[in-house]
């Protein structure tokens, strides 16, 4: 009684719970909170609760695999890289499955997993890098923001089979957003693009943790 008390707990603060065959399930969804707090009505994802459960999951030998579900607009980009960083490191079986969505910063960390799956309706959203706040007119603002796609492009490349140039050109399209440069890919797109690995649900990915852990003994 008192275990599932705490799984409800669990469930309820942080999205997360420890399924059977030692199975880590792990939501990122809403806007991903980075150094600056957001609004108290918005549905976040704090990068401060993440980081220490991705390395309370390396540290713990009974769990055996990873399952990240993601339903994010994004957010903060240097939280986004750092999480996506952290769960490209685990030396456990990692699989993510895209839901609702999956965009902006939420890419990099739909792609970290050693297998990814998107449901047919999920979407994702490619667009250059965005800043709120005060910008500064000046040539270094634009060297920073150009370091900052290239290291989002580097790592997206680096862990999927999407082409850069390929990236670059969905980034820059002018025709789909009426606001906005950028493309939006919708379940196959998003596989026949090279971001993710295959359209499945929960079934599909679940299946393919208890696979790949069973490969791993």
């Amino acid at each position: 009684m008192q275990k599932e008390e705490k799984l409800h707990e669990s469930i309820k603060e942080f999205g997360q719970a420890t399924l059977h065959n030692n199975i880590y399930l792990l939501s990122v969804i809403g806007e991903i909170e980075g150094h600056e707090c957001l609004p108290a009505n918005s549905k976040t994802t704090k990068y401060e609760h993440v980081l220490p459960q991705l390395a309370a999951i390396e540290d713990n030998e009974e769990i055996e695999g990873v399952l990240i579900l993601l339903n994010t607009v994004g957010g903060d980009v240097e939280a986004g890289l750092a999480i996506a960083e952290m769960i490209a490191s685990l030396s456990k079986p990692t699989v993510s499955l895209v839901l609702g969505g999956s965009h902006s910063i939420g890419i990099p960390i739909a792609v970290s997993t050693d297998y990814s799956y998107i449901v047919e309706t999920g979407t994702m959203v490619i667009h250059p890098v965005r800043m709120s706040g005060t910008v500064i007119g000046a040539r270094q603002t634009y060297d920073y923001f150009k370091q900052m796609q290239n290291r989002i492009l580097h790592f997206i490349t680096s862990h999927c089979s999407a082409k850069r140039e390929r990236l670059e050109e969905l980034m820059m399209d002018t025709g789909m957003l009426t606001k906005d440069l950028g493309t939006i890919l919708v379940g196959e797109q998003a596989v026949e693009e090279g971001l993710i690995n295959e359209v499945g649900g929960m079934k599909e990915a679940l299946a393919k943790v208890k696979e790949m852990i069973c490969t791993s003994h």
